[in-house]
């Protein structure tokens, strides 16, 4: 059985993924990308359903083994120590960086102190853990296995013979203090020959300067930089090496809700992201990684500006049909399984304005851009003036219907003030006059239908009553300022109305909400986004005690899931989440940026500190 998410730590390779967990064992690892078939799917079902695990020998046998765990400096390679009766182990996993379609898995098992006995056992199930591959021994002089089915080829090598025992491939061994031996799983295509033995001492340096080079270049945030660095590494783990494509987590079907169905694939890219996407990256300093996504941002929107999507593929495909596995007992007994995204169909007007608001926000910080990108904006802005007055399906995805959501109309509004601002500040040709006249139609019906007058709050949707966490974002996208007082008054209503234990909630589930079964936990982003705007409305103690309530959350190496259970203090959904970890960043670096400017402004008056510097920001 599965382990509680904050137990799992990411490991990864720019191309895919997997999850190891606290007791030694990879429990999910889909090949050769984020959205292919899992060979270890153990997550969403057990250790029939595939697994590697290393662990000492007396783990799991009534003996008591304390694992510790931490990633190496700013890398994403992971060590967890393990210390038994007899001794000290540590495992050193990490997949190294590659551009050759070759996945590896490396695990290197080093003996700290005394003599302790491991195990090791390994299923391969692919097809989500469905189809039990053909196993025999290498062909070559050296330990090991290779498993086939199908398209796939997985080859697995150790420093000591591998035997068969119940349809698993296991074997013992000791490890001495001082003592280093690595194993290396491969993936690779059936059809090819068989891929070549990989030094793990060589491949483990490779991998190390890789992260290093990659991690240190991050920004100072302040106390928040190690925080920050991390979260930054969780997104360039995210990131698809080849085309730039960030997804939004390397799961799916991770549950919003314990033994719910509330269950999603996320192994896509969501346009909903960009903007926030880009500005986390950029203020922190990856503009090389920016410039990436919001090239994999114009390739993947190309063509008809009808038929924009709110998700794509890695590489910008289309085709994403949602079915369910139904050999997986889910994640804690929660079904369906789901594979591909029925949401990608829907019509969400709100990723009008993060397409048009990340590509001005390139160009603000001077990101290249090619010459059909104007053109193009322009047609999806001519668009945007046909549709944007209809009712559809918002940021959330809810499968009930459409309604007139109050973010997608803010969004729509967006669109049209980035292309004013874009035309006006680059010398850009566009009906600039249609726009401020669209641009003012939107803002006063938001004004006049969103509001609720009597509450003093806007609302989730025209004529509605229930509020929705994405009004804090209004803000953010210069719609009102902060400090209006119909946002005061719609903080005030979120606080009181969508709190939980003092986290956010994107709105409250119950009855007939979104056309699901009631219940979900907290939304992590939404309660970053309520730091955000804390700060910006002067209540920066609040904000940072906030902060720091959302950092306690996040597991003993950083990560964070996309939500939380307030009452069971566990967290949920797809992990680790991109969207969560965006969210973070953004924050971060608002909560250090005006605490340097506080800093700056009192030593006006005491004597400036010389060389101090505050951190730059990007404002879209």
């Amino acid at each position: 059985m599965s382990l509680p998410l904050e137990d799992y730590a990411l490991i990864g390779d720019c191309q895919t993924a997997a999850l190891v967990a606290r007791n030694g064992s990879i429990d999910w690892f889909c090949v050769p990308r984020f959205d292919g078939a899992a060979c270890f799917a153990a997550l969403l079902g057990d250790e029939r359903n595939g697994h590697w695990r290393i662990a000492p020998s007396q783990a799991g046998n009534g003996v008591e083994v304390v694992a510790t765990r931490q990633y190496n400096d700013h890398t994403l390679i992971l060590e967890t120590t393990f210390e038994t009766s007899g001794g000290r182990v540590k495992v050193i996993d990490f997949m190294p960086p590659r551009d050759d379609g070759i996945t590896h898995i490396v695990r290197i098992v080093e003996g700290l102190a005394g003599r302790v006995a491991m195990r090791t056992q390994t299923s391969v199930r692919f097809n989500y853990g469905s189809t039990t591959p053909w196993v025999t021994k290498l062909p070559d002089d050296t330990h090991g296995i290779r498993a086939i089915a199908g398209p796939s080829m997985i080859t697995l090598r150790a420093p000591f013979p591998l035997e068969g025992e119940g349809m698993q491939t296991v074997a013992e061994f000791d490890v001495v203090a001082g003592e280093r031996v690595a194993f290396v799983l491969t993936h690779c295509a059936s059809h090819l020959p068989l891929p070549g033995a990989v030094d793990g001492e060589a491949a483990l340096r490779d991998t190390v300067d890789f992260w290093e080079r990659w991690g240190t270049r991050a920004v100072d945030a302040g106390p928040y930089t190690d925080i920050v660095r991390r979260s930054l590494m969780v997104l360039k783990a995210l990131t698809f090496g080849p085309t730039g494509g960030i997804v939004a987590a390397p799961t799916t079907s991770l549950p919003e809700k314990l033994g719910g169905v509330r269950n999603w694939d996320y192994r896509y890219c969501w346009l909903r992201d960009a903007t926030l996407t880009l500005f986390a990256l950029m203020n922190a300093g990856y503009y090389e990684e920016a410039k990436a996504w919001r090239m994999w941002l114009e390739r993947a929107v190309a063509g008809d500006a009808s038929q924009l999507r709110i998700m794509y593929g890695l590489a910008g495909e289309q085709r994403l049909e949602e079915w369910e596995i139904d050999c997986l007992p889910g994640y804690e007994h929660s079904k369906p399984v789901r594979i591909g995204n029925a949401a990608s169909n829907q019509l969400q007007l709100d990723v009008y304005g993060q397409v048009i608001g990340a590509l001005h926000y390139a160009r603000l910080g001077g990101l290249d851009e090619d010459d059909a990108a104007w053109p193009f904006q322009l047609r999806l802005l001519a668009h945007l003036e046909t549709v944007w007055h209809l009712p559809d399906m918002s940021i959330w995805e809810p499968r009930d219907g459409a309604k007139q959501f109050t973010f997608s109309k803010v969004m729509a509004w967006t669109a049209f003030d980035r292309a004013i601002r874009s035309a006006e500040k680059f010398k850009l040709e566009g009906p600039v006059d249609k726009w401020r006249a669209l641009r003012a139609l939107v803002h006063d019906e938001v004004c006049e239908k969103a509001f609720d007058v009597e509450r003093n709050t806007f609302v989730q949707s025209y004529g509605a009553k229930a509020l929705d966490a994405s009004l804090l974002l209004i803000p953010m996208v210069d719609f009102l300022p902060a400090n209006d007082p119909r946002m005061i008054g719609t903080v005030a209503a979120i606080e009181k109305e969508l709190v939980v234990d003092g986290l956010v909630s994107r709105y409250n589930t119950d009855g007939d909400a979104d056309g699901l079964p009631a219940g979900e936990g907290v939304f992590l982003a939404c309660s970053f986004w309520m730091v955000d705007i804390l700060r910006l409305q002067g209540r920066g103690d609040e904000a940072t005690t906030l902060f720091e309530r959302l950092l306690s959350i996040a597991n003993d190496v950083g990560l964070l899931a996309e939500e939380y259970d307030p009452v069971a203090k566990r967290q949920l959904g797809n992990f680790p989440q991109a969207f969560s970890h965006v969210a973070l960043i953004n924050a971060a670096l608002g909560l250090s940026r005006a605490a340097c400017m506080a800093a700056d402004a009192k030593s006006d008056t005491v004597g400036a500190k010389e060389g101090a510097v505050t951190p730059p920001e990007l404002v879209f």
